[in-house]
């Protein structure tokens, strides 16, 4: 298995990524990862988000990082920006995903370190990032180094009478 980080800016944007990226949002979304949408979501509704995620990397407003396995894409992550200078010391991690076909592998956290080492480059002291509760991802995170700051009761509704609490963890770098 070879195993590649790339992190892209305004330049790393092609149409074959973005298809990649598209294919590998949808699958993540139908296997119940929680990455924006919910189960009964089409590709064509994960369509115009990830094109405007792309536009902010074109932008140079957020950088996307992948991995790839044996040349295939394998899991990304946004780095997304602020619009003030008041937080340019950190960022938010956004959109984490790996293929749900090579889950256990470890790449969650192979993307984690590359995401980390880019925001080292990128001169940042700590990163932000939130997540839903009720799918077990917390031990996840805090392998990564996270930790809860904090919760907000109910904010997200995966579907009538199931409301889930978003989770915010810090991590210093």
């Amino acid at each position: 298995m070879t195993l590649s980080n790339v992190v892209s800016t305004s330049a790393d944007s092609s149409p074959q990524l973005r298809e990649e990226m598209l294919d590998l949002w949808y699958c993540v979304n139908l296997a119940g990862g929680a990455v924006g949408f919910t189960a009964v979501n089409t590709r064509e509704d994960v369509e115009p988000v990830l094109d405007a995620a792309l536009e902010r990397v074109r932008d140079g407003q957020d950088t996307l990082v992948t991995i790839r396995v044996d040349g295939e894409l394998a899991g990304f992550a946004f780095l997304v920006g602020h619009s003030t200078p008041l937080r340019a010391h950190w960022r938010t991690v956004l959109r984490v995903m790996v293929d749900p076909d090579r889950q256990g592998l470890g790449l969650g956290l192979v993307l984690m370190d590359a995401v980390h080492d880019e925001a080292r480059r990128l001169g940042l002291e700590h990163l932000q990032l939130t997540m839903r509760d009720g799918l077990g991802l917390q031990s996840f995170y805090e392998r990564a180094g996270y930790h809860e700051v904090g919760r907000h009761r109910g904010a997200i509704r995966v579907a009538p009478g199931d409301d889930r609490d978003e989770i915010m963890y810090m991590r210093s770098l």
